[in-house]
This record gives C-alpha cells, structure tokens and sequence, in this order.
C-alpha cells in the first residue's frame, strides 16, 4: 500500500469513528487516530495499518467515553 493510500483509509476511519461516536469531539477522535498511527509507525508491512488503527482507537474512544 502506499502512503496516499494509507491516508485516504486513515481518513476514512476517523471518519467512521467519529460517526460512531458523536460524543466525541474531532480532536479527541483524531487524538486517538494519531496515537494508534504513532504506535504502528515503525511496522514495515502497512497493508493492515488502517485496520489495526481503527481497532485501537475504537477501544481507546469506548474506554474514554465509557469513564
């Protein structure tokens, strides 16, 4: 995967979550999007990155919001 494409499915699932947690303000959402990135930067195989990205910071936006 390249990185245009990496953004474009990262765009993706921050929009995804914020829609699926309208409590959630976009800076928190693209807070937690950010971290998770972070935390997968130095993988060298990327094609599951998106994924991965939007499970931790599903977890992450639940466990916040759920406090």
């Amino acid at each position: 995967m390249n990185s245009a494409e990496e953004e474009r499915q990262l765009s993706q699932v921050t929009v995804r979550l914020l829609n699926k947690f309208p409590a959630a303000s976009r800076e928190t959402v693209g807070t937690a999007v950010g971290e998770a990135v972070a935390h997968f930067a130095g993988c060298p195989i990327r094609d599951f990155v998106p994924l991965l990205v939007e499970r931790a910071a599903t977890a992450k936006l639940g466990a916040l919001l759920d406090a």
